[in-house]
């Protein structure tokens, strides 16, 4: 009976190492289903060159998302994790889903009216839902949640990177094939223009789309009410889906339709974006200095960090200051330090958001990550301190009072603060 019992707590909510193993069948099924299926449509010679092609933008892409999570790094499995449930199981689902339902709308139509109502109105739904699935993975089971729209912007940016690579490669595999039967050359095939339109001029499309869809699920990780923590994520996917039909459909309106909507619609929309994504990384750093400064206040970290840790350049410059003393154990610790730091101060500003009750795990969260940061103490800090002061960071000692938003996060932290105790934190390291 107890071993029944204990069955069906493991089948009731499953473990992560469940939940991972899972997964990694779930991207491997569908991982070598979607290139079986891409080489059967291109071809080998075809299917060869189009992946050559269309790993060309990923490395760019994913350097471009990844310096806009820097600030509170998300950890790589996650990030490979939306690459692949993009590449693999959104790509696979879209093209078998796709295929179904034009050549139903085909059959029960005229075919030219169903490849329109295809890439219109059935493609942009298709899609954007499954690259969608991996946010909402993440969203409902990622510890530490989503910590802010930036967390969103950059999973959902990594999704539809994957997602766009595996589309690459069979336009461009097709384009090629298309290319050999006719006998073309390099310079007027379909496959350089292909490329042109596909890899230089809109590599961001996809990963356009698909952030409006991951901002909404970021800015939900601050709401306490089941309405908006619904509502946003729903209003991002409809406005993903409705950039991906004005897409989809601009070359379907007139002769130069497409470059009327890229011009006007796409090129303003991106830039809008990239604004935001620098706005965004900004504030962050900026709410790890406000938030910090309580810890500093409570001894666990000291007061010369917390410039340094609100500040890129003096993180890297921490980094190569301990691995000059330390080697690459120093300078991975000071990475992890810094974090750490910045997991813990985003932790406490969802926690602030929230409200007492809003954050159950808050308490034990952030024991966690104090037990980090004071185990790698010694390391860190003294290279952070150090490029604190060759950074020129530190205010001098007569100087002004703290910044408004440093006071303004301790008057409103709704618990408080543990003092550190060296007697509780002698566990190994982590």
């Amino acid at each position: 009976m107890l071993r029944a019992l204990w069955l069906s707590r493991v089948l009731a909510r499953p473990s992560g190492t469940a939940r991972a193993c899972v997964l990694v069948v779930v991207l491997g099924a569908t991982g070598v289903a979607i290139l079986e299926l891409v080489r059967e449509q291109t071809g080998t010679a075809g299917f060869l060159v189009g992946l050559g092609l269309a790993l060309l933008p990923v490395p760019p892409l994913m350097a471009a998302f990844r310096w806009l999570g820097r600030a509170a790094p998300g950890p790589w499995r996650q990030l490979l994790f939306c690459f692949g449930w993009g590449a693999c199981t959104a790509a696979l689902i879209a093209i078998l889903a796709n295929s179904f339902a034009t050549e139903w709308m085909a059959e029960a139509a005229d075919p030219s009216a169903a490849d329109l109502l295809g890439s219109v109105a059935v493609a942009p739904v298709v899609e954007e839902c499954a690259k969608a699935a991996a946010l909402f993975a993440v969203f409902a089971f990622r510890r530490p949640p989503f910590a802010g729209a930036a967390d969103g912007f950059v999973f959902a940016g990594f999704t539809a990177t994957g997602f766009a690579f595996t589309e690459n490669v069979l336009y461009l595999g097709n384009a090629f094939e298309e290319d050999l039967a006719k006998g073309a050359g390099a310079l007027d095939s379909v496959t350089a223009a292909t490329f042109f339109v596909r890899v230089v001029l809109s590599p961001f499309a996809h990963p356009l789309f698909t952030v409006l869809t991951g901002l909404g699920f970021g800015m939900a990780a601050f709401g306490a009410r089941r309405a908006r923590r619904t509502g946003l994520p729903l209003l991002g996917l409809a406005l993903a889906m409705a950039a991906h039909a004005v897409w989809n459909g601009s070359s379907h309106v007139g002769r130069y339709g497409f470059y009327w909507v890229y011009g006007c619609v796409m090129v303003p929309v991106f830039g809008l974006l990239l604004w935001l994504a620098v706005r965004m990384r900004r504030r962050r750093l900026r709410v790890i200095a406000a938030e910090l400064s309580v810890y500093a206040a409570a001894g666990w970290i000291g007061p010369a960090e917390v410039p340094a840790l609100a500040s890129m350049p003096a993180r890297s410059l921490a980094r190569a200051l301990a691995r000059t003393t330390g080697g690459r154990p120093a300078a991975r610790a000071v990475s992890r330090y810094a974090a750490d730091a910045a997991a813990l101060a985003l932790l406490r500003r969802q926690a602030r958001h929230a409200g007492p009750d809003g954050y159950p795990g808050f308490a034990e969260r952030e024991r966690e990550l104090l037990r980090r940061l004071w185990l790698r103490r010694a390391t860190a800090a003294p290279a952070l301190a150090r490029a604190a002061v060759l950074e020129e960071l530190l205010p001098p000692r007569s100087g002004p009072p703290a910044p408004a938003h440093a006071r303004h996060a301790r008057r409103a932290v709704p618990v408080a603060v543990p003092a550190p105790r060296r007697a509780e934190l002698s566990a190994s390291p982590v």
